[in-house]
């Protein structure tokens, strides 16, 4: 190993290459700024302990996704994790992409309930964009920050089995409901994890397109928090963290809501103070955590290194949700 007081591809056996004239004062931190480092990095000790084995669960989505630095900073942070022992699972969304490539051809978007009516067309364009152009940039970014990333669709392996999703709407003009096919738009039917956990056993890192096969051949596309939900509930994830662009939950005043319990949350929904599009979310958290998933976390992406903060500090970010 070489010695951390010289430059690398520094002689040190040539006097005269300037680059071994560095001294290891020079490259001492400042007296306050290795107190700071040091602090942190105690601080990070006891949950780099709790944590190394475990698995995580990571919905990427976002301005995360889309603002270089956060990007870079989310690469390295996995990268981080997975040299500490812990076992990042990444699931990603890719709706704004998605909606510039189909503008870019000429076609329009439909939503119906913050859901993209998805025709045969606009699934090729969807496979095209999650399987391809983000999966693989989200692939080579972590790769050349030093880890080792796996490019995944629900159709490797099997591993997301899915199943034509109609929504109901009732309304009083409204005889009977209205049931409403939103055409290649799924949701889980099963998860086949046995491809993910060959994976991270080889050290990988997988990084999952949200994309599923139903039983008659099709693709459907599925709502990344309803997939990064089931994935953390099949390996029975330690933490689940889904990334907005939010603080977390906010009370009625607009403050944070730093922890509650899934109890806690159905009241808070009843009285209207979780709702539009951060309901779908929660309720994603609630459902792994009934399915076994030890803890929830709603953090905001847009603070670089949101998800070391949430790991591995005591105060964490974001809003936690817990069975009790």
């Amino acid at each position: 190993m070489r010695s951390p007081s010289r430059p690398f591809g520094a002689d040190p056996a040539n006097p005269s290459d300037p680059s071994t004239q560095k001294t290891v004062t020079e490259m001492s931190l400042p007296s306050e700024r290795a107190r700071a480092t040091a602090r942190v990095l105690i601080e990070a000790l006891p949950y780099i302990r709790r944590f190394s084995g475990k698995t995580v669960v990571i919905k990427y989505g976002g301005n995360a996704m889309v603002d270089q630095p956060l990007k870079q900073g989310f690469a390295r942070d996995l990268v981080l994790m997975k040299l500490v022992g812990v076992n990042p699972v990444v699931v990603h969304g890719g709706g704004p992409q998605i909606g510039s490539l189909l503008k870019r051809l000429g076609k329009g978007s439909e939503f119906v309930q913050g859901m993209r009516v998805t025709d045969a067309e606009t699934m090729d364009v969807v496979e095209m964009v999650l399987g391809g152009l983000v999966n693989k940039e989200i692939v080579n970014l972590i790769n050349r920050h030093g880890g080792s990333a796996v490019g995944l669709t629900g159709k490797d392996g099997d591993l997301i089995r899915a199943r034509k999703l109609l929504l109901r709407r009732d309304a009083p003009e409204l005889a009977e409901p209205e049931i409403i096919d939103l055409g290649h738009v799924g949701e889980v039917e099963s998860i086949d994890a046995s491809l993910i956990h060959m994976l991270v056993q080889g050290a990988f890192i997988p990084v999952i397109a949200p994309i599923g096969v139903g039983d008659d051949g099709r693709s459907y596309n599925i709502n990344a928090d309803l997939v990064a939900g089931k994935v953390a509930e099949v390996l029975k994830a330690e933490k689940l963290l889904l990334l907005t662009n939010t603080d977390g939950l906010l009370d009625t005043q607009g403050q944070l809501i730093p922890e509650l319990d899934v109890g806690r949350v159905q009241e808070l929904i009843r009285e209207g103070v979780i709702a539009g599009g951060m309901l779908p979310k929660v309720q994603c958290a609630v459902d792994a955590v009934h399915g076994g998933v030890k803890t929830a976390h709603i953090i905001d992406g847009r603070v670089e290194h949101a998800i070391m903060l949430d790991l591995f500090t005591d105060e964490g970010i974001g809003t936690l949700i817990r069975s009790r």
